[in-house]
């Protein structure tokens, strides 16, 4: 295993952050409230129509904030004051994010990203390459890590995966990415694996190859548990796994 990863294999980590009802998930309260409790961070970014890159998890805003419309459709400006769940949290801005965390803890960037890769990842890794804190990219988008292993090889990146049965996918689509097939191209430090899915062909294949496994996302002991049972890590939501 890549020493630089160590810390993905020990530390506790967070999905969207260590959040709760009044600190909504992927918001400044709830990256601040991880920081507070030694958990690492994962966290989700996507890229708005005016260059800015923001913390956020959907693909459409209705869910968190209300409005109906797809947020790589907005502007920061049109966004900026959206509130998150009924709460006072607002959609942070990633920079704003790194200047927070400041290498405290570490951070587990997803790319959400489902065309062609180029415009978030060159400008993220722009960012990135001032960052002195510890962090890894990551995502379902074979394209997007094949980006970072052609340009920012130096960057621990991560092949997310799973199962794919409730997404609008082909179905050889689906074979494609649940068994990582495209990972010739992307060449992943890692793979981040569905935790429901850990017992299947595709993540012993990838384990008798040596592939550093992860997991997503345990939302109870038990489930933690299990998981690390049948991989190095995985995030966490919704308990304290240190209770």
């Amino acid at each position: 295993m890549d020493s630089r990863m160590k810390w993905l294999a020990e530390d506790k980590i967070a999905h969207r952050g260590y959040h709760n009802s009044r600190y909504p998930e992927n918001s400044m309260g709830a990256f601040k409230r991880a920081i507070d409790h030694g958990f690492s961070i994962e966290l989700d970014i996507h890229i708005l129509l005016d260059g800015e890159i923001v913390v956020y998890h959907d693909d459409n805003l209705k869910r968190v904030t209300g409005v109906d419309k797809d947020i790589e459709k907005c502007t920061y400006e049109e966004i900026k004051n959206l509130k998150l769940l009924d709460s006072n949290e607002t959609i942070p801005l990633f920079k704003d994010v790194l200047d927070e965390v400041n290498g405290k803890v570490g951070i587990m960037i997803e790319f959400k990203n489902g065309g062609k890769a180029g415009c978030l990842e060159e400008k993220t890794y722009k960012m990135l390459k001032n960052y002195k804190g510890r962090f890894i990219i990551q995502s379902f988008n074979p394209f997007s890590v094949a980006w970072f292993h052609k340009n920012a090889p130096e960057i621990i990146r991560g092949q997310l995966s799973g199962n794919f049965k409730d997404d609008n996918l082909s179905l050889l689509a689906k074979i494609i990415l649940r068994n990582c097939l495209l990972n010739f191209l992307s060449k992943p430090d890692f793979v981040n694996y569905d935790i429901n899915y850990l017992h299947k062909l595709p993540i012993k294949i990838l384990k008798r190859r040596g592939k550093f496994i992860f997991g997503w996302t345990a939302r109870n002991k038990t489930e933690y548990d299990n998981a690390l049972n049948k991989c190095k890590n995985a995030v966490f939501e919704d308990f304290n796994p240190c209770e």
